[in-house]
């Protein structure tokens, strides 16, 4: 069975390895962005952010929270003392709050397409943490273009 040639990349090697690495480093942050963003949400939904809760709404187990919430306080990211609410630092929640704009840029952006919104809520999940800044104010930039056309 033949078919077409597979299309050699226009990219240089070190093009390519360089998106191959920002991919890399988009996945090992995204754990930090979820999780952040989640316990933010929180915050503000019960007035405080529980480890059970996160396990809850991230659908994984209470050991995989606990090393997780681990990682966040050496990155510097939540305080947590024993049996106590988890609480955002000044970085954990600069970092909250942008992952919140990325996120809504996203799924503004695709409602925009004719994307309905639960769909769109639920594929920013993905895209918000592998896209660029570049990529995001062109998303938003389009988002404002349609809206204010559509007055």
């Amino acid at each position: 069975m033949t078919g077409p040639s597979p299309k050699v990349s226009d990219r240089s090697v070190d093009e390519q390895a360089s998106g191959f690495e920002a991919v890399r480093t988009a996945h090992q942050s995204e754990m930090v962005e979820d999780y952040v963003e989640l316990i933010a949400e929180l915050i503000h939904l019960n007035g405080s952010a529980r480890p059970v809760e996160i396990a809850e709404r991230l659908g994984v187990a209470q050991p995989t929270v606990s090393k997780n919430l681990a990682r966040l306080k050496r990155e510097g990211l939540i305080l947590q003392e024993r049996y106590r609410d988890i609480r955002l630092t000044e970085a954990g929640r600069q970092l909250a709050e942008a992952c919140r704009k990325r996120h809504r840029i996203v799924v503004d952006f695709l409602i925009t397409l004719g994307i309905s919104a639960e769909v769109a809520e639920q594929d920013a999940e993905g895209i918000e943490h592998h896209v660029s800044e570049e990529t995001l104010k062109v998303f938003q930039d389009f988002v404002k273009r349609n809206a204010s056309g559509a007055d």
